[in-house]
Formats: structure tokens, sequence, C-alpha cells
């Protein structure tokens, strides 16, 4: 499977590059832009002031250029949190998307928003202050309307992105379960 898979907020860290190492590893083609040209962040707040310096228009135009190169291929999008709002965003704007992973994030869907029973798989923490239940629950009705078809995974007690080992919402035994549903997940895109 040929995967675009975008960075959080903190910006391309050691996880990521693990996470696409571990997606390598299972026999996928990972590609890894770096949305932050360099730059990274050691807390959410360090994140969210790189985002907003940049601003949201320039990192969906940088994702949409990332991905470009590649879609002819029928891409898999994948994100953590911030990098699953874009790759969100970007697969439901592409006819040839083969699925869309998402880890600790989502985005809005326009009322428009219509894909061909697009698989969707999304990760998310049970709390999540940045995706909460009511929002969660709107986002899988539309998504589901939109033409969707989406699984949703909660993980009790974890934080936000609790796949990162280096990030203090790191949930060692949560963080496997992901990703073995979404290796799972992957192989049944073949």
């Amino acid at each position: 499977m040929n995967i675009m898979l975008f960075h959080s907020a903190y910006g391309l860290r050691p996880g990521v590059h693990a996470a696409a190492e571990r997606l390598r590893a299972a026999g996928h083609e990972v590609h890894v832009p770096d949305l932050y040209d360099g730059r990274s962040a050691q807390t959410v707040e360090e994140g969210m002031k790189i985002k907003d310096e940049i601003g949201s228009d320039e990192l969906l135009k940088r994702a949409v250029l990332a991905a470009a190169p590649h879609s002819d291929a029928g891409l898999v999008y994948a994100g953590f949190s911030l990098g699953g709002s874009l790759a969100q965003n970007l697969a439901l704007g592409d006819e040839k998307a083969r699925g869309l992973l998402l880890l600790h994030g989502t985005s809005d869907i326009a009322e428009d928003a219509a894909v061909d029973e697009l698989p969707v798989q999304l990760h998310v923490a049970d709390p999540d202050p940045f995706e909460p239940d009511d929002w969660l629950n709107a986002w899988y009705l539309r998504m589901r309307r939109a033409g969707a078809d989406v699984e949703v995974y909660r993980y009790r007690g974890a934080g936000h992105v609790y796949t990162d080992p280096d990030l203090p919402d790191y949930d060692a035994e949560a963080a496997e379960e992901t990703w073995r549903l979404a290796l799972g997940f992957l192989d049944s895109l073949d």
C-alpha cells in the first residue's frame, strides 16, 4: 500500500519516523513530508504556535503538494492529530484515495463531501479534549453520510497523542493495540 503519513502539530519527530518504519516493515511504501520545514515542538503549545505561524491554508497547500506526485497510484492518507485533519481533507478530495487512517485527529466535513465507500479507521483517546464525544458523534454521522465506511476505536485513559513514545501522552498498551488494528486495516485494503 502507498501511504502518505502526516505529522502532528509537534512536527516531524522521531515518533513519526518510527511509525513510518513500522509501516514499511509491514511492506508498505510510506511518504512522510515535513510540513514545518524542519521545525518541531516539545509541547503542544509550541506546536500550535508553529501551526498558527504557518497558517492552516498554507499547511493544507503543503500537504497537497506533498501528496500530488504520489496520488495517481491511489494513496492511503494517514496522519497524527493535526496530520489526521490534513489527511482527511485530502482523502475526501481525492477520488483515487484507497483509504484513510486517522490517529488522534479528525477534521470538519464539507456538506457536499461524497466518497464511494472510502474505508476509514479512526483511533482516538477516550476522553480526548481535542476530540470530544459530541464532536466525534457528529463527525461519524457526517462521514457516513458522505459515503465513508468508518470504524472508530476509543482508548480509555490514553492521552491525546498516545502512540508517540517520546511524548507525555504515551500509552504503550493503547499504542500497540492501535498499530495491530491499523496494520490489519491496511492489509484489508490490498
